[in-house]
């Protein structure tokens, strides 16, 4: 199963130079890199990231990423954690995440 993570230029950009990342300040803070769904990053990407461009959306697969944790979050909602840093070696694939009027435009996705 692919999971997902929106990353701005500049941070997907230091995944790319340096091979890995703690993540986003977010991800930093909370001490886990934040995963979603294909049926929640959507949601994601309009809360927040609204209005931003230049993003970027990763897809990695979940079964090989070690240790990943499914926690219950937005409106109890089981959301992929990740609790180690992320590799480029676990990106299947990444895709810009443009904007068009107001609103991320999503590849289609598995």
């Amino acid at each position: 199963m692919l999971i997902y993570k929106i990353f701005r230029a500049d941070e997907w950009a230091a995944l790319q130079a340096q091979g890995e990342t703690d993540g986003a300040p977010i991800d930093v803070a909370d001490g886990y890199i934040h995963f979603s769904t294909a049926d929640t990053v959507a949601e994601t990407a309009a809360k927040y990231f609204a209005g931003a461009e230049g993003l970027v959306l990763l897809a990695c697969e979940a079964d090989t990423l070690e240790p990943l944790k499914w926690e219950p979050a937005r409106e109890n909602v089981l959301f992929p954690h990740l609790y180690r840093k992320l590799r480029m070696d676990d990106v299947v694939w990444s895709k810009p995440l443009p904007l068009a009027d107001g609103t991320h435009q999503f590849p289609e996705l598995p």
